[in-house]
């Protein structure tokens, strides 16, 4: 069963998103409402999923993390328990911000945020490389990040 939201939160998401710290006054006066509506509207959104969470967006850069990579893996077996097991071992490297089972030439594609290309290095042989069932690895860099919506536009 899917569940509907209407254009009020619609709105709500969207001012969220820009600003995950906008103050239920501050959405209650952008949309000619008081706050009690918006606290209740805001609250259902989280319990029913539409608001997974918040969070701070940091600049990588800053914190030192210049080198981003995407990282394609084949696994040698696609048994179940391996497929499994694989997933719950990259959860747990640190350098690994995404992760996607994928269709096509590869069976998973990573995103990687490292220091440098000596990281890079020690995250692949090191890390990577220790997991059971790793068959094949390419390996892509960012020269220049184009676009990083963090804005579902769809709304």
């Amino acid at each position: 069963m899917e569940i509907k939201i209407d254009a009020i939160d619609k709105r709500i998401v969207q001012l969220l998103q820009k600003d995950g710290k906008m103050k239920i006054k501050e959405i209650a006066h952008e949309l000619n409402m008081t706050n009690t509506p918006i606290f209740d509207r805001i609250k259902r959104l989280e319990k029913e999923g539409f608001i997974k969470g918040y969070s701070t967006i940091v600049d990588k850069e800053k914190l030192g993390y210049h080198l981003v990579a995407f990282c394609s893996v084949t696994l040698e077996s696609h048994h179940k328990e391996y497929l499994n097991q694989f997933v719950k071992d990259v959860k747990n490297l640190k350098e690994v911000m995404e992760c996607y089972h994928i269709a096509g030439m590869f069976d998973y594609l990573l995103k990687i945020y490292v220091k440098d290309m000596v990281d890079y290095q020690i995250f692949i042989t090191q890390k990577l490389a220790s997991l059971a069932n790793i068959g094949r690895v390419q390996s892509s860099f960012v020269m220049t990040e184009v676009k990083n919506e963090r804005v579902f536009p769809f709304l």
